[in-house]
């Protein structure tokens, strides 16, 4: 679960983005893995989730708020928590 204290002030419109999201409605086991997944079924689901960020017209602001939150679990954004992770190190090196 998400550290709360970690995640952005809301402001009005943030969430309008899921409303749109190509996996609305799509089972979340799709996105996060279940305990202990390793190996090529772990690459196997997450190929499947990144195929529906593929083609969601909301996948920008999706992968915006992931990093913002710093979300640990999941697909987000066309994302695994490890990309996410490289893309966050990467901009620190960068600022």
């Amino acid at each position: 679960m998400a550290e709360l204290r970690r995640l952005p002030p809301l402001r009005e419109g943030d969430w309008e983005w899921q409303m749109r999201a190509k996996c609305r409605g799509t089972d979340t086991a799709t996105f996060y893995h279940p305990e202990n997944e390793r190996g090529p079924s772990r690459v196997r689901r997450e190929l499947q989730a990144k195929a529906v960020c593929a083609g969601c017209p909301v996948v920008e602001p999706c992968l915006r708020w992931a990093l913002a939150a710093r979300e640990p679990y999941g697909v987000w954004g066309g994302t695994s928590p490890e990309e996410r992770d490289e893309l966050l190190r990467a901009g620190r090196r960068t600022a």
